[in-house]
């Protein structure tokens, strides 16, 4: 039930992705990490500016000497100065912009892949690995452009511009204009052109984060795709995210090719304006020749700084459809679980009460999966939670560990509210084996320190003998260090489990939920595993999710539950006389 409604409610969330918009603000403090890097291009970006501005300049001079017959070798030792500072320069600036690039997608990772880990558990509900996945690889990556394509270069450009601008109008004024005339129309056009780039950009990081959640979602079930011959369909539907992907791509790569041509076409059309209007004037001896080339040299430095403008803008405009959806999970409000001004009160240790639930109602969606669930759970007991699929046994170990808050009632611990107590202490008292025993790729011993980091190898081995797994350390001569495989798939379904439930128990919290840890068991290894159990629950309190109650038999407490409700409690024996729905389970497995 904790999963009701996900798949339509993960495409409404996937489709809303579309929607999220960025500011340039928002990019600042990415860029404001790195400020002595940028601080350090922007210097080198004025001083190529002012090296670039000498060039025609000093073309000028050097055109003016040659006609009046005068030693050029100071003229020509100054441009070949001019060149060699321009190249080292720029390259220089070029691998500090790189650098600061990278820098900015590793903090947008770093901080991403961070807050993915401390989601509310009913966004990983709501949205689908891959898509999240996708955030932090490709949308971060285009977050780089906006140093690398020219966004503190456009610093040294204005400073270009504006020289050349201002060098222009004292050859001639008139020129100028002309120029400036045709340049304001490719900035209209460019402006008009680039705008849709966001939006454009917003819609293709949702289209790859798709194609993303497809591939996630195909590898990660393969072994059944293949038994089931679905190799073709699931390609299919990858297939067609990639050309939804790729069809956002193409019309921001058509929207980007725009940009290119128009500056192209003003500045053709400028300089066929120049040499027509200039030539006039120089045939007229309104102006020299050397003028007026040193006029069309500075129209090539200036177009330089313009073409960088264009450029920027446009990867600006790209980066923040990406970090639309980047920011989209970053505005999201972290689960809390370490904070200590929650813990208001101190757990009674005299309270004989281990959990307690009071009239307590959830839904997801508006549908009622709890309602008004009252029981109690000594401590140091073991109790057992059975009822059909769908009754919301699972959903009140999610209640428990705050994975999710009641809609209405109270739950409390040690006597205490939960609510009252800190996400992190709450859970450092539980203990949670969840239905499918998920188990992490990595070895038998990332696995079980994953709760208890510091714990020896002795004690490794301790729990996996507990729980009847010390079979899997002589299969490799690795031992603890042997690769499980992605998802366990080297481990058995049983094995999985009991490796699931080592872990909790190396961590020996007061409290232990066990949710179906038994199905996947044979006959020998449940036996065992009730052995086990019988070993671990002194002076634990042990709650267990079945099925099968067979394993639950001689639980001190049995809770029924069906459709959301508690309808019986009590022993085996109890049960069996005064709740008709416990007594068919048993009898349907052969235990009455």
């Amino acid at each position: 039930m904790s999963m009701m409604g996900r798949g339509r409610r993960g495409d409404q969330a996937n489709n809303q992705n579309d929607g999220p918009k960025a500011k340039f603000g928002q990019l600042w403090p990415y860029l404001m990490e790195h400020k002595p890097a940028l601080w350090l291009a922007v210097v080198l970006s004025i001083v190529g500016a002012g090296v670039n501005l000498g060039q025609p300049l000093i073309v000028g001079q050097l055109i003016a000497a040659v006609q009046g017959k005068k030693d050029v070798t100071g003229w020509a030792i100054g441009l070949v100065a001019v060149l060699l500072g321009t190249a080292i320069t720029g390259g220089f600036m070029y691998y500090i912009l790189a650098k600061a690039g990278e820098g900015v997608v590793l903090s947008a990772r770093t901080k991403l892949a961070t807050r993915l880990l401390r989601l509310p558990i009913k966004e990983y509900d709501l949205r689908r690995t891959g898509d999240l996945v996708s955030r932090v690889g490709s949308d971060t990556t285009l977050l780089r452009a906006v140093l690398t394509q020219g966004f503190v270069d456009a610093a040294g450009g204005v400073l270009i511009f504006v020289g050349s601008i201002v060098a222009m109008a004292v050859i001639d004024p008139l020129l100028l204009g002309i120029t400036l005339a045709v340049i304001a129309v490719a900035i209209a056009a460019v402006a008009f052109t680039t705008r849709k780039i966001k939006e454009a950009t917003t819609k293709a990081q949702s289209r790859v984060g798709d194609m993303a959640a497809s591939v996630e979602r195909a590898l990660g079930a393969v072994r059944t795709i293949r038994a089931a011959r679905a190799e073709e369909r699931e390609g299919e539907q990858i297939t067609k995210n990639a050309q939804e992907a790729y069809g956002q791509g193409v019309k921001i790569a058509k929207l980007n090719a725009a940009v290119t041509p128009i500056a192209g076409i003003a500045f053709q059309g400028a300089f066929i304006a120049v040499l027509g209007v200039g030539g006039y004037r120089v045939a007229n001896g309104d102006t020299s020749i050397a003028n007026l080339i040193t006029f069309v040299l500075l129209m090539f430095t200036m177009s330089r700084p313009l073409g960088q403008a264009f450029g920027a803008y446009s990867s600006i405009q790209s980066a923040l459809g990406a970090l639309a959806r980047i920011q989209e999970v970053l505005d999201i409000d972290l689960e809390e679980t370490n904070d200590e001004a929650k813990d208001k009160a101190k757990r009674k240790s005299s309270n004989t009460t281990a959990i307690e639930f009071k009239k307590v109602n959830f839904g997801y969606d508006q549908a009622e999966v709890l309602q008004n669930v009252s029981f109690k759970i000594e401590r140091g007991t073991r109790v057992a939670i059975v009822g059909p699929s769908g009754s919301g046994k699972s959903t009140s170990f999610s209640l428990i560990e705050r994975f999710y808050e009641p809609t209405g009632g109270q739950i409390l611990l040690d006597g205490q509210p939960v609510t009252n107590i800190s996400r992190g202490e709450l859970r450092a008292q539980i203990g949670y084996v969840e239905q499918d025993a998920p188990v992490l790729a990595g070895s038998i011993r990332d696995n079980l320190l994953i709760g208890a980091p510091d714990a020896k190898d002795s004690d490794l081995k301790k729990v996996l003998k507990e729980v009847n797994l010390t079979d899997v350390l002589k299969r490799d001569k690795r031992g603890l260090d042997a690769e499980v495989g992605e998802n366990g798939i080297m481990l058995s379904g049983g094995e999985r489990q009991r490796l699931a439930i080592a872990r909790a128990l190396l961590a020996a919290p007061p409290i232990l939920l066990l949710d179906e840890s038994t199905a996947s068991l044979d006959g020998l290894n449940e036996q065992r595993m009730r052995e086990a159990l019988d070993a671990v629950a002194k002076n634990r309190t042990v709650i267990v999710i079945a099925h099968r109650l067979s394993t639950v038999v001689d639980s001190d407490q049995i809770i029924v539950m069906q459709q959301g409700k508690v309808i019986g409690t009590g022993t085996h024996k109890q049960l069996l006389k005064s709740t008709p729905l416990y007594k068919e389970l048993a009898a349907t497995q052969m235990l009455d």
